[in-house]
């Protein structure tokens, strides 16, 4: 804990002493997505097209049933966050 003055009593109390910094964990770094990794995803889908439940949702976003699409992909992905990342991406097809 960095403090501030070097008093005897109160919040800051004891002597001054500068924080240790510490490098940032691999765990935080998890998931990001990198160069290569967006590349890849994006060479599938370009090959791929989209999955059967991914089309559907399309065809709910252009008829404006945005909610009913997040109700209908959260029930096949499972995850509430992936649903709304997945009506995201199909929205502006």
């Amino acid at each position: 804990m960095a403090i501030r003055y070097p008093m005897a009593v109160g919040l800051n109390k004891g002597h001054k002493v500068t924080k240790n910094v510490s490098k940032p964990r691999h765990c935080r770094r998890r998931g990001r997505l990198t160069k290569h990794t967006k590349f890849v995803r994006d060479m599938i889908r370009e090959v791929c097209g989209f999955a059967p439940y991914e089309r559907r949702a399309m065809e709910l976003l252009k008829v404006s049933k945005d909610k009913r699409a997040l109700k209908f992909i959260k029930k096949r992905v499972s995850w509430c966050c992936v649903g709304r990342v997945v009506v995201c991406k199909t929205s502006p097809l």
